[in-house]
C-alpha cells in the first residue's frame, strides 16, 4: 500500500467512516492536535528512558500515549464511524486522576505560577501540558459543533494538569530550582 493516495490533495480527508470534510474541519484541527501531543509524549518518554528512577513515568507515559491515540480515533469519528471506534472511558480519567494525587503528594505546595525551564525533561513537560491545552481547546470547538464524548473533554482536561504536575515532580528529582513567577 502507498503511502500517498493524493485523495487529500484538494484539501480534503476522510474521518472514521468515511465522510469527506476539510482539512480545516474543527475535528480534523482537534485529531490533529492530538497527535502533536503524541509525538511531544514520545520525545518526553525517550528522554526519560533508561534512568531506573524514571521507570515508572516511562510507563505512564506509554499508557497515555496509548490513550491518546484513542482520543484522537474519537475525535476522528464522522457520519457512520460510531461504532468502529472504542473510546475512551472513566478508566482512563481515574488513572491520570490517581497519578496527580500522587505527584501532588510528594512536592511541596506552592501558591505561584511556575515558570517552565531548568531542565529540558521539566521544559518538555510544559511543552506537552500546553499543547495538551491547545488540543482541549481544538476539542471543545469541535464539540461545540459536532458534539465529542465528555470523557474526552475530561481526559485532556486532566492531562495537561499530570503534566504540569510531572514537570514539578521531576523539578525536584532533577534538583534543579522551581522558578515561581513572582509579579
Amino acid at each position: 500500500m502507498k503511502i500517498y493516495t493524493k485523495t487529500g490533495d484538494q484539501g480534503t480527508t476522510s474521518l472514521v467512516g468515511g465522510e469527506r470534510v476539510f482539512k480545516t474541519d474543527e475535528r480534523v484541527e482537534a485529531y490533529g492536535s492530538v497527535d502533536e501531543l503524541t509525538a511531544f509524549v514520545a520525545l518526553l518518554t525517550d528522554h526519560l528512558r533508561g534512568d531506573v528512577g524514571l521507570e515508572p513515568r516511562v510507563w505512564e507515559l506509554a499508557r497515555i500515549a496509548s490513550q491518546l491515540m484513542t482520543v484522537a480515533a474519537t475525535l476522528a469519528v464522522g457520519e457512520g464511524g460510531a461504532d468502529k471506534v472504542k473510546g475512551i472511558d472513566a478508566e482512563a480519567v481515574k488513572f491520570l486522576e490517581e497519578a496527580i494525587d500522587r505527584m501532588q503528594a510528594s512536592v511541596k505546595p506552592i501558591t505561584k505560577f511556575t515558570i517552565p525551564g531548568g531542565h529540558r525533561v521539566v521544559s518538555l513537560c510544559h511543552v506537552c501540558r500546553t499543547v495538551c491545552r491547545r488540543a482541549e481547546r481544538a476539542a471543545l470547538r469541535a464539540d461545540a459543533k459536532y458534539g465529542v464524548a465528555p470523557e474526552v473533554l475530561m481526559y485532556l482536561n486532566r492531562l495537561s494538569d499530570y503534566f504540569y504536575l510531572l514537570g514539578r515532580t521531576l523539578t525536584e528529582y532533577f534538583s534543579v530550582e522551581e522558578t515561581l513567577w513572582i509579579p
